[in-house]
């Protein structure tokens, strides 16, 4: 139950002075949560914050008051000039006022209410106004002024006003109004800050941070480095390291099963292999193992770059726990992958014996009925699909071993209920990424897992030359690709990231087929995430084959297609796609004996971070340079790709530049959690109300759960 001081602060946005129906639904549209059907509440307009700052110092005259300038200014009314004359009507209504110094200005008010002027600015009134000024018949004017309050009144007049990100039909003063409502629900709560830690950095307390960065009065008020933002972002880590440790100690305090073996299947796997592992690849192996042998559960990643050998790592741990007489499962994101694993691990694993299936959407009726029944009574070793296999009542005879590939698609909750699969003791859990994670990231969304890296490239894999080529030039790019063709070269074309549809992107890439299609005919190939399953495999085969020269393509084929004589890789409207994306897309190529290219094309002018993303794909094929440039270039919240899930949304902390204070918050998770392993004790009540605060009290769950 979340504690009833903080209710107020989930209420609906709705429950605040001056919040009527119409603000509502704009505040809904702005900071209401991502899920839909979502309402703001009283806490996301807490967390909404600043971003720039209008400064109402008053000015000393008129004269010194330029055209352009926002100025607060002391003056007298002078007279009231309404409308008409050879404008008509529709004029608009005027008061000329003066300051000490004899210099005037117009106030001009469009579609006025003359009755509400003249009680708001009274003849002889001394008002303070504060407003943008400009020039018009050579007249220096104030059109509608932001503020006129009486002399007397300066206090009622805000000085320095917080400027907030809107969105349509919502002004700065409405928000601000409303924020200010919301500011008063917060109730006083306990430091949960260490006081050492805390006096070293010169932070407020939690309340007295949120009030300030709602009343900046300068610039650096606003900078993440101001004592009140980098404590609130401190907080909001803490909250997110104290949540993952939480969950990797009850994870780590479960029992698992100890799976060891001698070794003779992985042997006969090895024994067929084209090539010999790496030194990344038996490291990963012997880490693999020891968490296989542990009484306790294994929760591993396993990250490593383009073509560095994961999935044999996988199918050799797979090996290792049906020699333990258990189950695998191998779960990609897509039925592409699923199928790709499938062809890459069937010979390997036929010769050691393992009986390999797989299911996806695809398989229906008896074909499925009998995969179920062969997965029951423990006739089949490993099964691969989608992750549909998790959300399926399908049973196992004894699931000893989960793989999840492209890990960051999938949430801390779903890593949860995989494991929970598993009969008895559970399922061991291991997890893949083709997306080289940096540090920070690393930290903030895998802190509940041990890591393992795999930082070398099988012997044989080919430097991919990369270009980046204007599209003024696409005549020239075309003219290649024949050449290229005429040669029996094969080549991917990936079509723009046009928006975040499908559909769009679709379009794209139709267009681009029809085009090449004039040129090559049956050469060319399509294939999309639209198109139906059994159409794709056979775009797919027919390149395999080598029938097709030319495939075009949106990026479904961005992780897991493996066509070893694919050597040209051309990825248009370069300048769209993120780094990640690009790596995976540039690394479909490499692959086999042929000197391999990947040129990027781009529209000009290009912006400056996209000009930087294209150089770094110049400059290096090492994947986790590229992540950590990714996350530099772009921040951590976007850095695996707007599409993938499991990161964490943080509102206030930024990544990387808050890597100290999230390295802090690490550190002092684990201490907090070895002194009080289910936070009872009597400085636990200010971290679980912090939980709650920052919307991470699903770790309160699991501790309850035990």
């Amino acid at each position: 139950m979340r504690p009833p001081r903080l209710n107020p602060l989930f209420a609906t946005a709705r429950a605040l002075k001056g919040v009527g129906l119409k603000v509502e639904a704009l505040l809904n549209r702005l900071v209401a949560p991502a899920h839909q059907g979502a309402h703001a509440r009283v806490l996301d307009l807490i967390w909404h914050l600043p971003v720039g700052l209008i400064d109402r110092a008053i000015a000393p005259n008129i004269a010194e008051a330029r055209t352009g300038d926002l100025a607060t200014l002391e003056v007298t009314v002078a007279e009231h000039r309404t409308g008409g004359g050879r404008r008509g009507a529709r004029a608009p209504y005027k008061v000329l006022v003066e300051d000490d110094h004899g210099a005037s200005l117009e106030l001009v008010y469009f579609n006025a209410d003359p009755t509400y002027l003249k009680r708001l600015l009274p003849v002889g009134s001394r008002r303070l106004i504060s407003g943008r000024l400009e020039s018009y018949d050579g007249w220096l004017q104030m059109p509608h002024p932001d503020h006129v309050v009486a002399a007397e009144g300066a206090g009622n007049l805000p000085l320095h006003e917080p400027i907030y990100p809107l969105t349509t039909g919502l002004s700065n003063s409405v928000l601000r109004k409303a924020i200010g409502e919301a500011l008063t629900k917060l109730p006083k709560l306990p430091e949960w800050i260490d006081a050492d830690f805390r006096a070293k950095h010169e932070w407020p307390s939690f309340g007295e941070a949120i009030t300030r960065v709602h009343a900046p009065e300068a610039e650096a008020d606003l900078a993440p480095s101001s004592p009140a933002r980098a404590r609130l972002a401190y907080d909001e880590l803490l909250a997110n390291q104290l949540a993952l440790a939480v969950i990797r100690q009850r994870l780590k305090r479960r029992v698992g099963r100890s799976l060891t073996t001698p070794g003779k299947l992985r042997k006969a796997i090895l024994s067929v292999l084209p090539f010999k592992l790496t030194g990344a690849q038996t490291r990963a192996l012997s880490e693999i193992d020891a968490d296989l042998k542990s009484p306790h559960r294994m929760l591993r990643l396993l990250q490593g770059d383009v073509g560095s050998g994961k999935t044999v790592v996988a199918l050799l741990a797979m090996a290792a726990a049906v020699e333990s007489r258990a189950q695998s499962a191998l779960m990609a994101p897509t039925e592409l992958l699923a199928r790709q694993h499938l062809a890459t691990i069937s010979g390997f694993a036929a010769a050691a014996g393992l009986r390999v299936a797989l299911l996806t959407g695809r398989e229906r009726g008896k074909e499925r009925a009998e995969i179920l029944t062969a997965l029951k009574d423990g006739s089949i070793d490993i099964l691969i699909g989608t992750h549909a296999l998790f959300q399926e009542a399908i049973s196992f005879s004894d699931l000893g071993l989960v793989v999840i590939d492209e890990q960051h698609r999938f949430g801390v909750h779903q890593r949860l209920a995989l494991q929970a699969k598993g009969t008895g003791a559970g399922a061991e859990l291991l997890v893949m990424t083709a997306t080289p994670i940096p540090r920070t990231l690393l930290l903030t969304s895998y802190g509940d897992m041990d890591s393992s890296r795999l930082d070398e490239k099988p012997p044989g894999r080919k430097p991919v030359a990369t270009r980046t080529v204007p599209l003024e030039r696409l005549d020239e790019i075309v003219a290649g690709v024949a050449r290229a063709v005429k040669g029996g070269a094969q080549i991917y074309w990936v079509c723009p990231l046009v928006a975040e549809s499908e559909m769009l992107d679709l379009a794209a890439a139709e267009e681009r087929y029809a085009a090449l299609k004039k040129q090559f005919g049956d050469k060319v190939g399509l294939v999309h995430g639209q198109l139906p399953g059994k159409e794709k495999d056979r775009v797919m085969a027919a390149f395999a084959s080598g029938a097709v020269s030319v495939l075009v393509s949106t990026t479904v084929i961005e992780v897991g297609v493996d066509v070893p004589n694919a050597s040209i890789m051309i990825i248009e409207h370069a300048e769209r796609f993120g780094l990640a994306q690009l790596h995976q897309l540039r690394g479909r190529v490499g692959r086999g004996a042929k000197d391999s290219s990947c040129v990027l094309l781009y529209r000009q002018p290009l912006s400056e971070t996209a000009r930087e993303r294209l150089n770094v794909m110049r400059r290096t094929e090492d994947g986790f340079v590229i992540a950590e440039e990714d996350l530099r270039l772009r921040g951590g919240g976007e850095v695996l790709g707007t599409r993938q899930s499991g990161l964490p949304a943080f509102r206030i902390a930024r990544l990387p530049e808050d890597q100290k204070l999230l390295e802090a918050a690490r550190d002092a998770a684990r201490l907090i959690l070895t002194r009080d392993p289910v936070l009872k004790g009597a400085y636990a009540e200010p971290l679980r109300l912090l939980l709650y605060l920052f919307e991470r009290d699903d770790a309160i769950k699991l501790m309850r759960a035990g």
